[in-house]
């Protein structure tokens, strides 16, 4: 089975990575590469290390048209000559060419990993007839969630027959490797030392993120609990309005602006925290979910992507409407709770569902069906 993948904007993936070497240790399927990005990426260098063909396509999304336009016939002359069993598109930027080129070269089994639903939707509805497009011509439709499914269904109007839920999947054993020392460097750097409870959030400072729903809750909160800290972990082009909505609000030494934190260094800062808090719109999947809950964290959350499938509330997490009020509601309902218990049924409900072995295992399943045979 030759399967070709095709991804933009970036220059590795993580569970890409996996993939590779779990295709290279087992001797099947043969992968090929095509990437769309703006400078060689590295993942070059890995998967030919592996013996993997790939192929790079210079791209930039600052001209998506332009680029898009410009990377069609590449695409469609590669798979040309590669001649694939399945093409397979990851992100927005690639699929649009690459499953207009696959049905072109007349590729039977065109794999899409929907992992951007809603984006379009809720920034750029210039953009959803592109995604209705990628529907049709993919023949098979991976939803990283349930609600990434039902929105494809409901408001895409893609096939119910061609949806396939796989949930992303992450290493427990790298998501949980929490080092004593890099706690202690964070604990002295984020000042968390007496502050409780200590509340965590990462993500980008985009709209549909909901930092200013827990902005609002945040003045709820410390107005129970005066030594709250809300920890804000990421970067985005909001920085400066969420920036300023905090000030105005006067939560600045209640809210702590962290910038981005290194990946291996994600464990241990989650170890900091009484609770990770998340507020989402359309969430797809959500990477942080599985994160926080493998590392026993009790989550507050909106029901949106990997924890609307996960959390049952009370239970394993707690659900919450997307506003001040009902956030700082959840928050103290946590806080009420047997948060250990709490933390650690999250963990086994992650642990099960969002293991890495389940991805390789579900999309593997999609190939072989759709190829109608175990080759």
């Amino acid at each position: 089975m030759h399967v070709l993948h095709t991804f933009s904007n970036c220059s590795s993936v993580p569970y890409m990575s996996w993939f590779a070497k779990r295709a290279h240790e087992q001797g099947s399927p043969r992968y090929s590469f095509i990437l769309m990005h703006h400078e060689r990426p590295r993942m070059i260098d890995e998967m030919e290390a592996y013996g993997f063909k790939c192929i790079w396509i210079k791209y930039s999304d600052q001209h998506r048209k332009l680029g898009i336009l410009k990377a069609l016939p590449l695409l469609w002359w590669h798979i040309l000559r590669l001649r694939p069993d399945v093409v397979h598109s990851h992100l927005f930027d690639d699929s649009l060419p690459a499953m207009i080129a696959a049905w072109a070269a007349r590729v039977k089994v065109r794999a899409v990993t929907k992992q951007w639903t809603g984006i379009h939707w809720l920034q750029a509805p210039q953009w959803v007839w592109t995604d209705k497009l990628i529907n049709r011509l993919g023949t098979h439709l991976i939803a990283v969630s349930g609600e990434c499914g039902r929105f494809m269904v409901e408001q895409e109007g893609a096939r119910p027959e061609k949806i396939h839920l796989v949930h992303h999947g992450i290493d427990p054993g790298d998501e949980t490797r929490v080092d004593a020392g890099t706690v202690d460097q964070l604990r002295r750097r984020f000042r968390t030392e007496g502050r409780f409870p200590v509340i965590g959030t990462v993500a980008r400072m985009i709209e549909w993120k909901g930092h200013r729903p827990i902005v609002d809750a945040a003045q709820a909160v410390v107005q129970r609990h005066p030594q709250a800290l809300f920890l804000f972990c990421g970067k985005g082009e909001l920085e400066q309005d969420v920036r300023n909505y905090v000030e105005e609000k006067g939560l600045t030494g209640h809210i702590l602006f962290t910038g981005p934190i290194p990946r291996p260094d994600m464990p241990s800062f989650y170890s900091l925290l009484d609770i990770y808090l998340h507020a989402a719109q359309l969430e797809p999947f959500g990477f942080v979910y599985p994160e926080a809950m493998m590392n026993a964290i009790p989550v507050v959350t909106t029901p949106t992507g990997a924890a609307g499938d996960a959390i049952q509330d009370g239970e394993s997490g707690i659900l919450v409407e997307r506003n001040g009020p009902a956030i700082a509601a959840g928050i103290e309902r946590a806080l009420q709770a047997d948060r250990k218990a709490m933390g650690q049924a999250g963990k086994e409900a992650a642990l099960l569902m969002f293991r890495f072995d389940n991805m390789w295992n579900g999309t593997m399943e999609v190939y072989r069906k759709a190829l109608g045979n175990d080759r």
